[in-house]
C-alpha cells in the first residue's frame, strides 16, 4: 500500500509538471511574475546565505587549522579544504538544504492557502491554466537565480576564511592565500553550479506540488509546509549522491 501510494503520488506530481511546462497564455503577465518570483525568491535569500556562508567558510578554517593540521603537512592545507569543501559541497548542497527551509516552506505555504481559500478554483473557472500560471514562474525564477547564490556563498566562505586570518590570527593570510590557490579546478565551479540547478528544480516544483495539491485546511497547509521542506531535502541528499558520482 505505501509503494502504490508513492507511485499515486509521483504520477501525480509529473502531471502537474506537464501541465505547468505548457506555453504561458500571456507572455507579459508571465514574465512580470518570473521577475517577481526571482526577487522573493532568490533576491530575498541573499541575506541569510551570506550571512551563514561567512560564518561557514570561517569555521572550516579553524576547525582544520587546529584540528586536523600537523607538523607534517605544509601550511597551505587549510586555506585548501577550505575552498574544496566551500566549492563542492557548502555553497551547492548545503546550502540549498537550507534554502528547502525558506524557500519550500514558502512556496507550499503560497500555494496552499491559495488552494484552501479557493482562489485556484477561480483561475480555473476563468479559463486560465493555473498550474502555469502559478509554479512555472517559481520555478524558472528559482532556477534563474541559484547560480548567482552558489558563487555568491563560495564568495563568502572564502572571505569568512581570511576574517580569520586577520582578525583571529589563526592562519596567516600569505597561508590561506597559497592554499585557496593551490591546484585549483575550475570545474569544481561548474560543477557546484550545475548541481544548484537541480536543486533548484527539486526545491521550486516539490514545494509547488505539495502546496497545489492541498485539501482541507489552515492545518493541511502547515502540513504542507512542513512535508515540502523534508521532502525537498531528502531528495537533494539523494540526488547528490548521483550527481557527484556523474560530475567527478
Amino acid at each position: 500500500m505505501l509503494l502504490f501510494k508513492w507511485l499515486n503520488t509521483f504520477g501525480n506530481y509529473l502531471m502537474l509538471m506537464g501541465r505547468s511546462f505548457s506555453s504561458p497564455e500571456r507572455m507579459r503577465m508571465f514574465l512580470k511574475r518570473y521577475v517577481k518570483e526571482m526577487s522573493q525568491l532568490g533576491v530575498d535569500s541573499i541575506g541569510i546565505v551570506l550571512l551563514i556562508s561567512f560564518f561557514i567558510g570561517a569555521v572550516i578554517c579553524i576547525q582544520i587549522k587546529l584540528n586536523v593540521q600537523s607538523p607534517w603537512m605544509p601550511h597551505w592545507v587549510s586555506g585548501y579544504v577550505t575552498r574544496e569543501i566551500m566549492l563542492l559541497e557548502f555553497s551547492s548542497s548545503i546550502m540549498c538544504l537550507i534554502l528547502s527551509g525558506k524557500v519550500g516552506s514558502n512556496i507550499a505555504s503560497e500555494l496552499g492557502t491559495m488552494r484552501v481559500t479557493q482562489q485556484i478554483d477561480a483561475l480555473e473557472i476563468m479559463g486560465i491554466n493555473s498550474a502555469s500560471y502559478l509554479i512555472l514562474p517559481k520555478i524558472l525564477g528559482l532556477i534563474t537565480i541559484m547560480p548567482f547564490l552558489v558563487i555568491f556563498s563560495a564568495a563568502t566562505g572564502i572571505i569568512g576564511a581570511y576574517a580569520t586570518a586577520y582578525l583571529a590570527h589563526i592562519i596567516t593570510p600569505v597561508d590561506l592565500t597559497a592554499g585557496l590557490q593551490h591546484d585549483f579546478n575550475p570545474w569544481f565551479m561548474w560543477m557546484s553550479i550545475i548541481k544548484g540547478f537541480f536543486f533548484a528544480f527539486i526545491i521550486s516544483s516539490v514545494s509547488s506540488f505539495m502546496g497545489y495539491t492541498v485539501k482541507g485546511g489552515s492545518v493541511e497547509v502547515g502540513k504542507a509546509s512542513t512535508d515540502a521542506v523534508v521532502c525537498s531535502s531528502v531528495l537533494i541528499l539523494f540526488s547528490d549522491v548521483f550527481l557527484t558520482q556523474m560530475l567527478s
